[in-house]
């Protein structure tokens, strides 16, 4: 019988896994240092917040794994011998296999600052990190005050989860606005706003110089590149994420910064493949990143993999970029593309809409010259998937999309509903281009 063998227990290597036992009789084994059964990541959070227990974050019972004959391995994978498809782990065993998935998912990215070491210092990334935060930062008493480097996803994951605890958080971010990176300008400074309004003390136009420690090596500073000293407990890494490969190092998987794939997710050795936060494309898919560390495209990449072992091979087609995140109260969703000043290109032009409350905001971004319409964010209010998508495939107009957009709406019923405040603002803004 084939046996296959999936290193990483997350999103995309547990969709792999399910479905491949859909279509057929093979052997699976799973492969985690992690944890014993797969958990939802991205409810973490809701965990140390008290909201949820960590059973409530297992969307499988335990006996669903042997049920459905997934054989499940605690240990970590040290390296890989691709001529004898051996395995090696770290506990001094080893195992074999006909065909290898790597879903080993990311790790937090960091830039050799001075201090990481100590205790206290941590991302948000991993079963792991949770359990180190709830014993260094369990209460206001032990961690009066934090510090969050970068902002980003996590870094307003892990400020929201300090702050349900009063515990002081300072933040740090190098752009004049958070998440400047990915947002154009307007969106960034609404969201900056709404962490203060929350109490987090955002230090624009502000970097890390170094972390300092006590005698018994616990975190007690930090120090920004200004000089300025901020004393603190914890110190939460949020600049970004890169994939874990370090364990590939030696073996003849061809990486780059993640492990190099094609469009059916093959790496450059037979029988071995990539998916997930952990892959890279060698050409990347029209606009979207070459590296993915997005929790549906990984779940996407599981289906398509397990479709091509299973003897139907097809290619990974992820669509429309789309995502969505939660800025405290703010609810984030963006389709298409709406680029921050830093990558917009040269024929995109965007109109920006908010209220007056700063809590409801939506940018459109489109063509200057033929109008069509590229992408949206929202801000505060929610909008249909599928609506978006198909308007993308239509390339309909930005006229179109501004006249249509109570077609997209999904905000539950009674709540307000700004569709003709957003149209009329856009007619005023297009008259004006017209008389210049």
């Amino acid at each position: 019988m084939e046996h296959i063998v999936i290193i990483g227990n997350g999103i995309s290597g547990i969709t792999a896994a399910r479905h491949i036992r859909k279509l057929s009789n093979k052997r699976i084994t799973i492969i985690s240092a992690e944890a014993d059964h797969f958990f939802s990541r991205t409810a973490l959070m809701y965990v140390y917040m008290g909201h949820m227990r960590w059973q409530d974050i297992k969307p499988y019972e335990d006996w669903f794994w042997k049920k459905n004959q997934l054989n499940l391995k605690k240990g970590y994978v040290e390296s890989i011998d691709t001529d004898n498809q051996t395995l090696y782990f770290k506990e001094g065993d080893t195992l074999t296999y006909d065909k290898l998935i790597l879903a080993t998912g990311s790790i937090t990215n960091t830039f050799n600052w001075e201090g990481l070491n100590l205790n206290g210092v941590q991302g948000m990334v991993t079963k792991q990190d949770l359990e180190n935060l709830e014993k260094n930062a369990p209460n206001n008493k032990v961690c009066p005050q934090a510090v969050i480097v970068g902002g980003g996803l996590i870094g307003v994951e892990i400020a929201e989860m300090l702050k349900t605890r009063n515990i002081d958080v300072t933040m740090l971010v190098r752009e004049p606005a958070f998440w400047e990176n990915a947002l154009p300008l307007p969106n960034a400074k609404i969201i900056s706003k709404h962490i203060q309004s929350h109490g987090v003390d955002i230090r624009h136009n502000t970097q890390l110089d170094k972390i300092l420690g006590d005698e018994k090596g616990n975190v007690h500073a930090v120090l920004t590149t200004s000089g300025e000293e901020i004393p603190c407990r914890v110190v939460g890494i949020a600049t970004g994420v890169k994939p874990n490969i370090s364990f590939l190092k030696n073996s003849k998987i061809e990486t780059d910064i993640g492990v190099l794939v094609n469009r059916k997710l093959e790496t450059n050795i037979p029988n071995i493949y990539a998916i997930g936060d952990c892959a890279q494309q060698r050409d990347p898919i029209d606009q979207r990143p070459p590296i993915e560390a997005v929790w549906y495209t990984g779940r996407m990449m599981g289906e398509t993999v397990a479709q091509t072992i299973c003897g139907n091979p097809i290619e990974y087609k992820p669509g429309h970029w789309f995502n969505s995140a939660k800025f405290f109260d703010i609810e984030y969703q963006t389709y298409g593309w709406v680029l921050p000043n830093g990558r917009r290109k040269n024929y995109e032009e965007q109109f920006h809409w908010k209220c007056d409350s700063n809590l409801r905001a939506i940018t459109i971004s489109y063509h200057k010259e033929t109008k069509a319409f590229l992408g949206v964010n929202t801000f505060g209010i929610r909008m249909k998937h599928e609506v978006f998508d198909k308007w993308l495939s239509e390339k309909r107009s930005v006229d179109f999309v501004v006249e249509n957009l109570k077609e997209a709406n999904f905000d539950p019923e009674f709540f307000r509903r700004y569709e003709e405040e957003v149209r009329k603002e856009y007619l005023l803004l297009k008259q004006a281009a017209m008389t210049l």
